[in-house]
């Protein structure tokens, strides 16, 4: 990421409003029970975004983590960040709907507090670099999850734009009955 831009230096100071579900929606590829954000407040192009995920006792996660103490899992929380930062850098991007955003590398996780039901997680990601060359985007992210005015959880985050189809039995790594060669 040392060859990025700043985004500032870009022009790219347009500030968005927020999004709702439905938006958020035709950005993100996630569904549930995997879509950990519920609405963006703030959106600045290219440089930060600001998303809440609405924690509920119905979450899918609280039966097993853990009975009778439900506490959302840390590696949920670092992906709720990371879809913020891909709902920010996906905006970006034109041709979205044959693309998927991929975690390269997490780094620098720390989890403060617990979160659990009934708390608003407030979700603050900002780009550290970005780098678009022809056939690549790649970012680098940091972000940090709230629960109110406490910090519970950070992670620095580094994705890569990929095609949807790479990966998904395009028979190009299978046998002819199926099995990896």
């Amino acid at each position: 990421m040392t060859e990025s831009t700043s985004p500032a230096t870009e022009g790219s100071s347009e500030s968005k409003g927020g999004l709702d579900i439905h938006d958020i929606l035709k950005i993100l590829p996630h569904r549930y029970p995997l879509l950990l954000i519920d609405r963006v407040l703030e959106l600045k192009r290219k440089e930060r975004i600001v998303a809440i995920k609405n924690v509920t006792i119905n979450e899918p996660f609280f039966v097993g983590h853990f009975p009778g103490l439900p506490i959302m899992p840390g590696v949920l929380i670092v992906e709720a960040i990371a879809q913020a930062g891909g709902a920010l850098l996906l905006t970006e991007v034109e041709n979205r709907a044959d693309k998927v955003m991929v975690f390269t590398g997490i780094e620098r996780a720390k989890f403060r507090r617990p979160v659990s039901p009934g708390d608003q997680l407030r979700l603050e990601v900002e780009v550290k670099g970005w780098r678009a060359v022809p056939g690549m985007v790649a970012a680098k992210m940091q972000g940090a999850a709230y629960v109110g005015s406490k910090r519970v959880a950070e992670a620095t985050v580094s994705c890569q734009l990929i095609d949807s189809a790479r990966g998904r039995g395009s028979g190009q790594n299978a046998g002819d009955d199926g099995t990896s060669k």
